[in-house]
């Protein structure tokens, strides 16, 4: 599977994503942060599902309609859990992430639009 981390998640969590064989990039190695609009397009462009901390993911995929390949949304997860929480999600909600699902994960519940 193929994810784009944004740069609010935090860079240890690349590592974890990694070393479970997923194709990961981190917007945190780019020079600088191009925005969450052009987030999403390089995501959609390289089949990429998103994983993010920023809920203006939600209003972009949901509200406005944006295309994407899946958005999973951390919402309280402590730094050094968000790779754990991600790969969770990324694996249990593959499926519907492969069909445009935004995901909103956190420490007592998941939530799931499709």
């Amino acid at each position: 599977m193929r994810v784009l981390l944004d740069a609010c998640v935090w860079g240890g969590a690349k590592a974890k994503l990694a070393s479970a064989g997923l194709d990961i990039v981190w917007v945190g190695d780019w020079k600088e942060d191009p925005g969450d609009d052009q987030v999403i397009a390089r995501a959609l462009a390289e089949n990429r599902v998103v994983v993010t901390l920023d809920k203006d993911f939600g209003e972009l995929a949901i509200v406005h309609g944006t295309p994407h390949c899946g958005i999973i949304r951390l919402v309280g997860i402590p730094a050094r859990r968000q790779g754990e929480f991600a790969l969770a999600a990324l694996q249990r909600y593959e499926t519907e992430l492969a069909r445009g699902a935004f995901v909103t994960v956190d420490l007592g519940r998941v939530r799931i639009r499709r």
